[in-house]
């Protein structure tokens, strides 16, 4: 990855302020289902993995069995045959939902819970390994990083970035200064992309990828929104593609944003749904479970201070033997 483009892939979440968030949490108008998930699985077979990294992350892992070759291909495959260990990451597992029309719906877990990897299966962009996902509509993820290209200008990128999200060239046209005004970038709309500041370029990715009103959108945690004032314009933004869509769904390491966008909340561990109910009921058990993980993930560190800390304390020679 080049340093333009390690540029346009910020890892920023999509979070609000509690002082941001005046005002009701949206009350639903649920209608008809509109999107059916049924035993979904995603399994991916990653070569030379370690296990236990992605394990601790909270990613289900376990060694791959081999498939059966036949004898001839054994032979030609021999020489270049990969000597690492083969494991299977099952990120998604056995997942069901039906979610109706006018739920705005947040999806919670820790790291490595399978929470982008099952919207993005909801989305389209990767197969199921099993189950099915019905959808009446077209599902939207919020999102445009691969489609940019930071040495083109900001103009340029509006446009490619409409298409990518499925609109025709005359409706990027039409939308281009509500996203320029939007994105409040001014004249450096056109330069290249990898002259912008950090902020500049989350703003801009975030006003092209609202653009678009799909039937049911998504949006994911590695959106960026800037300062106070962009995240309050973003917030009302996403609301008004949630009356416009109908079904919003939201993954968000942020809890003030899920308590105040959304009004059913599922928690993802380790690919399967722990729990599935109103906002009001998941979000305190979720909030339980979180103290109580990073309780488990300190060993109970005196002062926070670790075995490998304590051992370069002493001179290499670990803990001091007592007495």
């Amino acid at each position: 990855m080049t340093e333009a483009d390690a540029h346009l892939d910020l890892d920023l979440d999509l979070e609000f302020d509690r002082e941001d968030l005046d005002g009701e949490r949206p009350v639903p108008s649920l209608g008809s289902p509109v999107l059916v998930v049924d035993d979904l699985h995603v399994v991916f077979r990653v070569l030379g993995a370690k296990s236990k990294s992605a394990t601790d992350a909270g990613a289900h892992v376990q060694e791959a069995s081999p498939r059966r070759q036949s004898l001839l291909k054994r032979l030609v495959t021999s020489g270049s045959r990969h000597v690492g260990a083969v494991s299977e990451v099952h990120a998604v597992r056995g997942v069901s939902m039906v979610v109706r029309h006018g739920e705005s719906v947040g999806i919670v877990g820790v790291n490595g819970s399978g929470k982008s990897t099952m919207l993005r299966a909801i989305a389209g962009l990767i197969p199921p390994t099993e189950g099915s996902v019905h959808a009446a509509g077209e599902p939207a993820l919020l999102g445009v990083n691969a489609a940019l290209m930071p040495q083109l200008s900001g103009e340029r990128n509006i446009m490619i970035g409409g298409l990518a999200l499925g609109l025709t060239q005359k409706q990027v046209e039409e939308r281009y200064d509500e996203v320029v005004d939007f994105a409040d970038i001014g004249e450096f709309v056109n330069l290249p992309m990898k002259t912008y500041s950090s902020g500049m370029g989350a703003r801009l990715r975030f006003a092209i990828s609202s653009a678009a009103r799909p039937d049911i959108l998504m949006v994911d945690e590695a959106l960026a929104t800037g300062d106070a004032a962009f995240r309050e314009r973003s917030r009302a933004r996403i609301e008004e593609i949630r009356k416009d869509a109908g079904t919003v769904f939201l993954v968000s390491h942020s809890i003030g944003t899920v308590e105040a966008m959304c009004t059913r909340v599922i928690w993802l561990h380790q690919g399967k749904i722990v729990m599935d109910g109103s906002t009001d009921e998941v979000v305190p058990e979720y909030q339980k479970f979180v103290r109580a993980h990073k309780r488990t993930k300190s060993g109970g560190r005196a002062g926070g201070v670790g075995p490998r800390a304590r051992k370069k304390r002493n001179g290499g020679k670990g803990d001091k033997p007592v007495g």
